[in-house]
């Protein structure tokens, strides 16, 4: 059975990296963004519920509401992590290479998709995800067991 999760945890962990990709943008902080990536990595890897903003949310709001209406698979979100990764290490790689432009795009493209998340409650990187899943379904195990 696919992990199920609280949707309030990632469009929460989505706000806050509103707020820190606006930062990159505003000061040009390649070290902010890596920290970031490494966010990402973390939700990718662990899963958000482990991840820093999944801790904070856990810990610091979640007690303070309900119970959700509903739970969430929490594939997609973490492959929109996985995403954000992607966009976080081509920031980081081109504001090494003194490619501030490329840099600049990379930051403003994971910032549009947190902010859809977070104003909005889509999730670009979780839409990428349902679609391929559309395109090359997983195929079920036909092979029986041996009684």
């Amino acid at each position: 059975m696919p992990t199920r999760i609280d949707p309030r945890g990632p469009r929460f962990a989505a706000t806050l990296t509103t707020v820190v990709l606006a930062v990159v943008l505003v000061t040009g902080s390649a070290w902010l963004l890596a920290v970031q990536g490494l966010v990402f990595a973390a939700g990718a890897l662990f899963g958000l519920p482990r991840a820093p903003y999944g801790q904070l949310y856990a810990k610091l709001v979640r007690p303070r509401l309900g119970p959700p209406g509903e739970l969430e698979d929490a594939a997609p979100p973490r492959f929109a992590q996985a995403v954000g990764l992607v966009f976080a290490v081509a920031g980081v790689i081109a504001f090494a290479a003194g490619l501030t432009t490329v840099a600049y795009v990379a930051v403003a493209a994971a910032l549009a998709a947190a902010f859809l998340n977070a104003a909005f409650g889509f999730c670009l990187g979780c839409e990428f995800y349902l679609a391929f899943r559309r395109l090359f379904p997983s195929q079920p195990n036909t092979t029986e067991v041996a009684s």
